[in-house]
């Protein structure tokens, strides 16, 4: 078991382009002096941390802290995905470190949210003490789930973005035909349904359209009135709620789907609108009614990754048996 953490503890959530950092500064405290630094500015995570205690939380030595890390964690290692930073969390000179992957920690933040962190997206209200999961279009696609054990709550990563697309339609399992032939010869859920998936879905959509394919960014897709754009969006929603709905199964999340990343809070009044929810609730026409009884948010909170590394701590430092 883990003895009484020393205040404060430092937090982070750190990307392959941002590293966010904040303090909680006692019990129930949530995070406070929240800072965002730029990965391509520190060689490495130790002179971020350093940079943030200096420059942003006084000096402050920290008794303990949780780093959600975009990439692959084990015991004290480390190694950002999409940056190039890698190591010992040894190197910290922190007392007491815990390492989570970064959907893990978004995951650990769900029981936390409520009210305004939350905006619905079909179905009724999240039910508390369930098996919940997360899912996020960001650069990638991003999984993970929460499951409650004794007292506590016990988060589960995975690499669910990378099952297979989620082609449904004629339409959907053309665009898939189409970008195998172009040369992608497997097409995952990634590949169509995350910020670099969208690119990729347009091209896809301009070869089944008879359209010459363009280079377009993601951001130039969401904010285009261009037909083909549109639509590319709209086949997009449909691909993640079709998605999320098999998160949903596959975790049995009968405590809710909830949903981060970039991409989602451009377009959530569209999400609202679109398809996501008619075919979430079509992944399984068999189990209507547990599959309709299941609440899809969006995840509007500020840094629910701090949130959910300092809960993370929170149940460290209390001795929560997870029995």
């Amino acid at each position: 078991m883990t003895s009484s953490l020393a205040y404060p503890w430092l937090v982070a959530d750190v990307g392959g382009t941002n590293a966010r950092f904040g303090l909680v500064t006692g019990p129930g405290g949530q995070p406070e002096a929240v800072a965002v630094l730029n990965v391509s500015q520190h060689p490495g995570l130790a002179d971020a941390v350093a940079a943030y205690l200096a420059d942003h939380a006084g000096g402050v030595r920290p008794g303990a802290a949780c780093l959600a890390i975009a990439g692959p964690v084990k015991d004290d290692r480390y190694r950002l995905t999409n940056a190039g930073w890698a190591g010992s969390v040894g190197e910290l000179g922190i007392p007491h470190v815990e390492l989570l992957n970064d959907f893990e920690a978004l995951a650990f933040s769900l029981p936390h949210l409520a009210g305004d962190d939350l905006a619905p997206l079909g179905g009724p209200p999240p039910s508390a003490g369930m098996t919940k999961a997360v899912l996020g279009p960001g650069t990638g696609l991003g999984v993970g789930g929460l499951v409650p054990v004794g007292a506590g709550w016990v988060p589960l990563p995975g690499e669910g973005g990378h099952s297979s697309a989620p082609a449904v339609t004629d339409l959907e399992m053309e665009i898939v035909r189409a970008l195998r032939a172009d040369g992608l010869p497997y097409v995952d859920a990634e590949h169509l349904v995350s910020g670099t998936g969208l690119p990729r879905l347009h091209r896809g959509l301009s070869l089944v359209r008879g359209v010459t394919p363009r280079a377009v960014a993601a951001s130039e897709i969401v904010a285009s009135a261009d037909p083909l754009c549109v639509e590319t969006v709209e086949v997009f929603l449909a691909l993640l709620g079709g998605f999320a709905g098999n998160v949903a199964l596959t975790l049995g999340a009968r405590g809710g789907v909830y949903l981060g990343g970039g991409v989602l809070p451009r377009i959530a009044e569209r999400a609202r609108r679109s398809d996501f929810r008619a075919r979430f609730e079509q992944t399984a026409p068999a189990l209507s009614d547990y599959i309709t009884a299941i609440a899809t948010s969006l995840i509007v909170a500020g840094q629910p990754a701090l949130t959910g590394a300092a809960a993370w701590l929170a149940q460290r430092s209390s001795n929560v048996e997870l029995v």
